[in-house]
């Protein structure tokens, strides 16, 4: 096999598209995503910035076409923006496609312009709420006009914004259809999630938040006319265009529709741990290989080991009145 030959999975998946957590560190504290008292890594433990770009530039040769970078809050890694000005030249190349990240847009109003330059063209932003009170409660230590001014900032930077909202029963419920408006006000686009069954996150009950997109979706139904999209990126989200305010909605549904047959993305953590599936335990070590040695045979040989062993699909399951397949990481620890 050529050393350049595309990564394919057993299941004939090709993988094009590689997720980077950069950080595990964050400065908000999530409920469904992170404890109050998080326990973060040793920075020794982390992967330099040079690492990153050599483990990315090594996907990037083996047919990876996206790459998004992730956290913790990718944004407040002590400069990661040395990284993303690196990652152009794939960009320049041709053989990167895109280059995005997923953000709490904290950092925004600092960054939205740097990373314009960089060819970050469109980014997503995690959003549940737009009450600053009920911000402040769900991210525990965020401000919500610090995120809405770095949001109008990356608008003005040139750069499309995604809103990801998490589905909270009890929490955002009321504000499905506010939400909705004001994305299209703003010419944003909007993903709902489903609640994921990740970290022991002490007090919280992911069985009484989870919200079936189902019946959000269903809401929607009832008030606007919905047009099924064919669009697919080779991952979880489902899309419909509201034909009232021509924006585009999407559904990420792992609890009640798996998604896993057009799986197309790995996960990579800052301490250089791939998963293959964010629903499995099974990962592989690129640490140690990346610095066993200056060359990159080794740890492209890891990676090809990695690929072969990703899994068909995740077990994750509501269905029951208890919740099967949980992970026991925190979302942080991944990316998302």
């Amino acid at each position: 096999m050529s050393q350049h030959a595309p990564l394919i999975d057993p299941f004939a998946r090709a993988i094009s598209y590689l997720r980077v957590s950069v950080t595990d560190r964050c400065d908000f504290r999530c409920v469904y995503c992170m404890a109050e008292n998080m326990t973060f890594l040793p920075k020794a433990d982390l992967l330099t910035l040079e690492e990153l770009d050599r483990l990315c530039s090594a996907f990037v040769g083996l047919g990876v076409e996206k790459l998004r970078i992730t956290g913790g809050e990718p944004l407040v890694r002590k400069g990661i923006m040395t990284f993303f000005a690196a990652m152009k030249r794939h960009l320049d190349s041709g053989a990167l496609k895109e280059l995005t990240l997923t953000t709490n847009g904290s950092q925004l109003g600092k960054y939205a312009q740097e990373l314009a330059a960089c060819g970050v063209r469109r980014i997503n932003v995690s959003l549940d709420t737009l009450d600053p009170d009920k911000f402040a409660a769900i991210t525990r230590w965020g401000r919500l006009p610090q995120v809405l001014d770095g949001i109008a900032a990356a608008k003005a930077a040139g750069m499309r914004v995604k809103i990801n909202a998490v589905a909270l029963r009890g929490f955002n419920e009321d504000e499905q259809f506010s939400l909705t408006e004001w994305c299209a006000r703003e010419g944003h686009d909007l993903t709902w999630i489903e609640v994921m069954p990740m970290g022991d996150l002490g007090n919280e009950d992911r069985l009484d938040q989870y919200w079936s997109l189902r019946d959000l979706r269903a809401r929607y139904a009832a008030r606007y006319s919905l047009s099924d999209l064919a669009e697919r990126t080779g991952g979880p989200a489902r899309y419909v265009r509201i034909e009232q305010t021509g924006q585009k909605i999407g559904f990420i549904t792992p609890l009640t529709h798996n998604f896993c047959e057009s799986c197309n993305r790995v996960r990579l953590t800052c301490t250089g741990e791939l998963y293959m599936c964010l629903g499995q335990e099974d990962m592989a070590d690129l640490r140690a290989p990346l610095r066993a040695s200056p060359d990159d045979a080794a740890l492209v040989a890891a990676i090809r080991a990695a690929i072969a062993r990703k899994p068909k699909g995740h077990d994750f399951d509501y269905t029951r009145q208890t919740v099967a397949g949980q992970m026991t990481r925190h979302m942080s620890h991944t990316g998302g």
